[in-house]
């Protein structure tokens, strides 16, 4: 199979829901073990969890290739993959079924080298509602380890050396019941709550920049609110999602929205931006890894979403997101360039051989 093909039969599978990942994961296990890939296949919350060791022997430089095979929902026809020139559409073609079908072929060529061990790492819930317990966290704290990582999100075929924090919120705000009849008695606690939305993304943090980041991104995520049809709703929540700049405190980011009148903060979650040094030995092994298979100059970036690169992160391990070409993920047009795929792979195969020399040269 050639990248598009692999990567079409991956998008067939609905992903968003447990039975569509226990038979993509199977499909991928079944896929590897043909190629006399060694498998171990674990579990982490009742999904699948995926592993493959090739090339060199521990003690060896260990390169991570994470990539997670879960989508976010969508409807039945984005999981027919269709071809418009060199874009491969549907639902997690980009997001990132097409970056995971180029490093699993990638790893029957990393598995005929013995310089480089290549770790290749397939996860099951990089999407998950629940940013709390996640698989590559567990993964991490379990023992998994290597010198750098590489997670396939889409970056263009650049290399994502930064990345956004996380703080994810669930807000209440209070109002005044009262008969629906007469809503000038009563102050509505869903109006309130779009008002503070408002609020908060015009606060000081929302207009700050960064090196490789023109401003924080706020989404308003879930609104609930209101308990019968005739009556002024007294109290509503909200979940809003930012993402903050490698540069912002996520603490000053709360002091700022708890000064909002009527607001509180029942929850709140944070994950730390990722960031990884441009003069890293192995980023710059990347780079020119990638500058064999792609004209012009392979940048490096900061994405606006987070992604299970942090985990490796916080544990000491540099790690950077790199993926093919496309655009539209979670949304209803979602592609990859199918020619990217090719050149992806062969970048992940000409980095991992190169690997030793640029090693050596940076002692």
């Amino acid at each position: 199979m050639d990248e598009r093909a692999l990567t079409e039969r991956l998008i067939t599978y609905d992903t968003s829901t447990v039975e569509g990942l226990r038979a993509a994961a199977g499909f991928v296990k079944g896929w590897l073990e043909a190629r006399e890939l060694p498998v171990v296949a674990t579990e982490h919350g009742g999904l699948p969890v995926l592993q493959v060791d090739v090339g060199a022997p521990e003690g060896a430089p260990t390169v991570i290739l994470h990539g997670h095979i879960d989508v976010v929902p969508a409807y039945p026809q984005q999981f027919e993959p269709r071809l418009e020139g060199d874009r491969l559409i549907g639902r997690g073609a980009y997001d990132m079924k097409g970056a995971v079908a180029a490093m699993m072929l990638a790893l029957p060529d990393l598995a005929r080298q013995d310089a480089v061990r290549v770790r290749f790492v397939c996860v099951p819930d990089e999407e998950a509602e629940d940013i709390t317990d996640r698989s590559t966290d567990a993964l991490v704290a379990g023992g998994l380890r290597g010198d750098f990582a590489i997670t396939g999100e889409p970056t263009d075929l650049h290399i994502g050396i930064q990345a956004k924090g996380v703080l994810a919120l669930r807000i209440a705000v209070r109002g005044l019941a009262a008969h629906g009849s007469t809503p000038w008695l009563g102050d509505n606690a869903i109006l309130k709550a779009h008002d503070a939305f408002r609020r908060i993304e015009t606060l000081p943090f929302s207009r700050e920049s960064s090196e490789l980041f023109d401003r924080p991104s706020i989404n308003l995520a879930r609104i609930t609110g209101g308990d019968a049809f005739n009556k002024v709703p007294d109290r509503c929540t909200m979940d809003v999602d930012i993402r903050y700049l490698p540069t912002q405190d996520p603490g000053a980011l709360l002091e700022q929205i708890r000064a909002i009148p009527d607001v509180e903060i029942l929850q709140s979650f944070v994950r730390k931006p990722a960031v990884v040094s441009r003069d890293n030995p192995y980023v710059r092994a990347l780079r020119d890894g990638l500058g064999r298979s792609i004209d012009g100059e392979a940048m490096s970036i900061g994405r606006d979403g987070a992604s299970d690169a942090i985990s490796f992160l916080e544990a000491g391990i540099p790690a950077v997101e790199f993926g093919p070409v496309g655009a539209g993920h979670h949304g209803p047009g979602e592609w990859v360039s199918v020619g990217s795929l090719a050149a992806y792979r062969q970048a992940l195969v000409d980095f991992s051989r190169a690997l030793p020399a640029r090693l050596a040269g940076d002692d």
